[in-house]
């Protein structure tokens, strides 16, 4: 018999998932505590498993070589960052991993940030609900620069949600994008280009030895102080304290961030920013991405067995 784990708490928290991998695996054991697992508290609760479904635990040599047994890894999500392929590769582990599933849920959440800072709707509500009266409406959306950088599932995605608001859209990536730039009719820009021209920048790269901390203190000094960051990709891409320096002194308008360096973070300094409008990483946990990040997870589980030589019928 197959013995399979489900590592991810936030798998482990939706009843219709587990109920799909029930149906398979029966046995299969959860992270009922519904905490992030780490560290030796990880090893134990893999250990004796021939496959698992992970999110966001980081799976690297110090965890693996700890496990002899484990053969498949399935991944909860889209990003790959917290899991070391190349090692996979050595020790012969198959990786099952389905890219953009929850492009839609992610991209919706980059619009809604920019249409809350854009209409001034986050700071107003909040002064509100403290007995505050501020009329202060923002401005349109419409028609104004959005900065795309990252032009993968998620930054694609949004670009298609922006077409109603006839913005005028930049994108920068590592790869030509020009055929995704005439689609859109957008242009491809320099980093440096799009900062200094966009009255919105949305992240959406993802997190990699070239992009940990790619924006910094030289590329918000670039940006326009009526200009807003918007980061639903990784937390490590930008440099929080630097973002919070650029923050307090004006040297951008606001920002609006659905990721941490540090999850949950901890600054509470920081997190009280007025011009700082946060989300708990709640941009792929929409109901329906849940559904298709899990049903993409338990497919490629079972794909995965099938090619480490598993008999799953």
């Amino acid at each position: 018999m197959v013995r399979v784990c489900v590592v991810s708490p936030s798998f482990c928290s939706s009843p219709a998932l587990i109920e799909d991998l029930r149906r398979l695996f029966p046995d299969a054991r959860l992270n009922r505590e519904r905490r992030w697992l780490a560290g030796d508290a990880l090893v134990d609760f893999m250990t004796g498993f021939d496959a698992a479904i992970i999110g966001t635990e980081k799976i690297d040599r110090a965890i693996l070589d700890r496990l002899p047994e484990l053969k498949v890894i399935a991944k909860y999500g889209v990003g790959l960052d917290n899991v070391d392929q190349d090692l996979l590769h050595q020790k012969k582990i198959v990786l099952g991993w389905t890219g953009g599933v929850n492009r839609r849920s992610v991209a919706e959440l980059a619009l809604a940030g920019m249409l809350g800072l854009a209409h001034n709707v986050f700071r107003t509500g909040y002064q509100l609900k403290q007995g505050g009266w501020n009329k202060n409406g923002g401005f349109l959306l419409s028609e104004k620069t959005v900065g795309v950088v990252g032009c993968g599932f998620v930054g694609t995605e949004l670009l298609e949600l922006l077409r109603p608001f006839h913005c005028h859209l930049l994108i920068n990536d590592i790869v030509d994008k020009s055929a995704v730039a005439k689609d859109f009719g957008a242009t491809m820009a320099t980093l440096p280009e799009l900062l200094e021209r966009s009255d919105f920048v949305s992240l959406h790269v993802p997190l990699t030895e070239s992009t940990k901390n790619f924006i910094s203190t030289p590329q918000f000094a670039r940006m326009k102080p009526t200009a807003y960051l918007i980061n639903t990709a990784r937390g490590e891409v930008v440099d929080q304290p630097a973002l919070k320096k650029a923050l307090i002194q004006g040297d951008i308008a606001g920002a609006c961030l659905d990721v941490f360096a540090v999850e949950p973070p901890t600054d509470r300094e920081f997190l009280a920013l007025e011009n700082l409008m946060v989300t708990p990483h709640i941009g792929g946990n929409t109901a329906e991405a849940v559904r298709a990040m899990g049903a993409a997870a338990i497919q490629n589980l079972l794909n995965g067995l099938g090619a480490a030589g598993f008999n799953i019928i």
